[in-house]
């Protein structure tokens, strides 16, 4: 039982660790997006005075927060103690509609396929 225990942890560290180089990966391709939004804002405000060419840089740049807080920041902290707190002080909101299937439930539903 604690082979298999250890074995769902290191699972479950594989998939974290995949999510998060997926969070870093998208990073660097969105930060080239902001700075390529950045550059053609700031230029086109330039040319134009206008501060219509600068308006895409504010939610931009909200998003590229988030982002950078996901992939290199303390996000991943603040969400895996919130799940602490949830467990701790919230797990009424975590039930399923119904109690877990049976197994007879499960070889009823089985069969009727």
């Amino acid at each position: 039982m604690e082979r298999q225990m250890q074995m769902q942890n290191y699972m479950r560290e594989l998939q974290m660790s995949m999510q998060l180089a997926r969070a870093r990966d998208l990073f660097h391709w969105f930060g080239s997006f902001y700075a390529l939004t950045l550059v053609g804002g700031v230029a086109g405000f330039m040319k134009q005075k206008s501060p219509k060419f600068l308006a895409p840089l504010v939610p931009l740049t909200f998003i590229f927060g988030y982002q950078y807080d996901m992939a290199y920041g303390s996000k991943m902290d603040r969400i895996r103690n919130d799940a602490r707190y949830i467990l701790d002080e919230q797990v009424s909101m975590l039930d399923l509609p119904k109690s877990l299937p049976s197994l007879a439930v499960l070889d009823e539903r089985r069969q009727k396929k």
